[in-house]
């Protein structure tokens, strides 16, 4: 090839490159929300609140009646996943137990992989959940039916729980049961934070419109959230929070209708704590991105995910050779 012609090969290699990463860039530094202020009066009381959280009196006052073998270490915890899972998923549940919720360290940090469900709506199910849970040790399940109207509850009951029996996990990633996460990446890229406090991190929802439609799924009527739109909040199908913004949604919570849907539940919270969402491109929302090893290798989440997809995926991210730039 001539000169000309490498040149060429070389100016579209680096296009792709600066189109493929560009986006991100794009997303996650110019397009990131200006930092919340802090003064008014009742996002600095929520603030203080969450600093002065006793456990014992937490536990004394626990608005959720939690039935749950698992424990969380003494030791801390680097980074604690709840899966929000459906009682009669037990097979997903084992799946992501043999796969990548298989990790319990990460560069010599520890973590811990749970799930949270609600009681079952069948005995039988419900017999099959204790046995489950007696034998893994690693179900959160709360007193309520679990089904779609309860899935706010749920996800308040996770984090009371983990404000409330694990204060020593320094994050905690709720996912869907549905989601493939890339424990590695994510874990490095928490470790390279230089922001240690208000982490709130997913794919960021701008402007999200209230469904008004009576009988459609996440109806929220006028009376209880009037304004137009929703504030920022991360997609529902994974995100991040710090445990000291765990504990700022937990106190803010007493004071949101739990009706609204659960990610939105948690960015109204955020927001009344003064917590600014912080977006990443890499958190694929409700989005499937379509499998290759080094892209898998790179990104912190995929949803949608097929039970032989994770099996494919787990295997090849975690022994697969190591991908070039």
């Amino acid at each position: 090839l001539r000169t000309h012609q490498w040149c060429f090969i070389l100016f579209n290699v680096l296009l792709f490159h600066a189109l493929l990463f560009g986006a991100d860039l794009l997303e996650e530094y110019f397009l990131r929300a200006l930092p919340l202020s802090y003064t008014d009066a009742k996002t600095l009381e929520i603030r203080e609140r969450a600093k002065k959280l006793d456990r014992d009196s937490l536990k004394a006052n626990l608005s959720h009646t939690v039935s749950s073998a698992a424990t969380c270490s003494d030791q801390e915890v680097f980074l604690l996943v709840v899966v929000c899972s459906s009682p009669e998923n037990r097979t997903r549940r084992n799946v992501i137990r043999q796969t990548w919720g298989n990790v319990t360290d990460t560069s010599g940090y520890a973590v811990l992989t749970l799930f949270a469900l609600g009681k079952a709506a069948s005995v039988t199910t419900q017999l099959e959940i204790n046995e489950e849970s007696q034998r893994h040790r690693d179900i959160i399940e709360g007193s309520f039916i679990d089904s779609p109207e309860t899935q706010t509850q749920k996800l308040l009951m996770s984090v009371e729980w983990t404000v409330t029996f694990c204060p020593q996990a320094r994050y905690i990633l709720k996912a869907d049961e549905d989601v493939f996460v890339s424990i590695p990446s994510l874990a490095g890229y928490l470790l390279s934070l230089q922001q240690l406090e208000d982490i709130y991190m997913g794919r960021v929802i701008h402007q999200g419109m209230p469904i008004r439609a009576p009988g459609s799924p996440g109806f929220v009527p006028m009376h209880q959230y009037p304004e137009e739109f929703y504030p920022d909040y991360c997609d529902g199908s994974a995100f991040v929070m710090s445990q000291d913004a765990a504990r700022k949604v937990y106190v803010a919570a007493k004071e949101v209708p739990v009706s609204v849907p659960p990610d939105i539940f948690v960015g109204i919270c955020a927001k009344k704590a003064g917590i600014t969402p912080i977006h990443s491109s890499r958190f694929s929302g409700e989005k499937h991105i379509s499998y290759n090893r080094c892209c898998y290798k790179f990104i912190f989440t995929s949803s949608n995910m097929q039970e032989d997809e994770l099996f494919k995926a787990w295997k090849e991210t975690s022994h697969g050779e190591v991908c070039s730039l």
